[in-house]
């Protein structure tokens, strides 16, 4: 009898070959998976950082704007606009105006950008205020007009007003004070003006508003100076950021320079009025802010910075950040009209 021996079966398996090209194959695909997940990331970061440019962009101009055509209400009178106001004890605006640009005692914002002194009221009282028909005593005032019954509707106790001279004075210098009491005719404040028989008294409302806006360290802050004292030096507990990453403000008077004045805007440029009757000739203002995308870019994605109408063909400066070009910007700009003063008209003499 033959006895056959049976040979051990050798393990199936991969072998080191098959092991290493595998290996490779699989290297291959997650690279490929890499750089198409680089490539996704970085048009989703490129979007992403242009849609929160264009949002705040979009929020820090839609504030800019509201205030901007609200400006001058309580404070476009003729015998009023360009005077010092003493907004309160030890705060004094000089020469207030509807809008101020660079406003002599607000502290600058960042490089190269400029600051925004935005003035309005919030009274129903009409804006060339209320004749004082006698001055019973130095804290207050008999506005005519009214009946011993009647009262004055339009006055309260907490409002703010403005006691003025029959003529403007000058210097031009007033005061904002809080109404105590109103009894029929006769409108009480706390210290009160002597020799206002026949002026006018004006009523700013319960909550008069001047904001000053500025660009500080990328963002856009505002100060309300019947709250703070804005001016003097930088106090960074008083300015509250309304929109991030705006990196630049722009702005300009739209003035009537017309030899005859005709209410219509002629020019835009800087020009700070001097005069009343220069400040009842601006029509309107000009603004521009550029909002950046939050995300830093390895490589230099801006060439050239965005240009605006109140600079022609000259680029915006963004110097101030020395990586400026890492960034991706939009621009915003408005010409925002101000009705206050085109309500106003056309003022005789100027």
């Amino acid at each position: 009898m033959i006895s056959i021996q049976r040979l051990p079966r050798r393990s199936s398996g991969f072998s080191l070959i098959e092991l290493l090209v595998g290996l490779v194959i699989g290297m291959i695909a997650v690279i490929v998976m890499m750089q198409v997940l680089s490539v996704s990331e970085g048009h989703k970061r490129t979007t992403t950082g242009g849609n929160d440019a264009q949002n705040n962009g979009a929020i820090a101009l839609y504030g800019l704007q509201r205030d901007l055509r609200q400006a001058g209400y309580g404070f476009n009178a003729f015998s009023v606009i360009g005077c010092n106001v003493t907004l309160r004890a030890g705060v004094t605006a000089n020469s207030l105006g509807p809008v101020v640009i660079n406003h002599a005692s607000i502290p600058a914002g960042d490089a190269n950008t400029d600051t925004l002194l935005v003035t309005y009221g919030s009274t129903n009282d009409g804006p060339e205020g209320d004749r004082i028909e006698a001055q019973p005593g130095q804290t207050t005032y008999t506005l005519a007009g009214f009946t011993s019954t009647g009262g004055t509707p339009s006055f309260a106790a907490g409002q703010s007003v403005i006691a003025q001279s029959a003529t403007r004075p000058s210097p031009c210098t007033l005061s904002v004070e809080a109404v105590t009491a109103v009894v029929n005719s006769n409108v009480s404040v706390g210290t009160g003006v002597l020799g206002v028989t026949g002026g006018a008294l004006f009523n700013l409302g319960q909550a008069p508003n001047v904001l000053a806006y500025a660009i500080r360290n990328g963002n856009l802050t505002v100060c309300n100076y019947m709250v703070n004292n804005c001016g003097g030096a930088f106090n960074a507990t008083h300015w509250v950021p309304l929109a991030s990453n705006v990196v630049s403000l722009r702005a300009q008077y739209g003035r009537d320079t017309s030899a005859s004045m005709d209410g219509t805007v002629d020019v835009f440029d800087q020009t700070q009025p001097a005069t009343a009757c220069a400040w009842m000739r601006m029509r309107a203002a000009r603004v521009v802010v550029v909002a950046r995308s939050a995300q830093l870019e390895k490589d230099n994605v801006t060439m050239v910075a965005p240009t605006w109408a109140g600079s022609g063909a000259t680029p915006i400066n963004l110097s101030n950040d020395g990586n400026w070009q890492r960034y991706r910007y939009k621009a915003f700009e408005t010409v925002a009209p101000l009705r206050n003063m085109a309500w106003t008209g056309v003022q005789p003499g100027c």
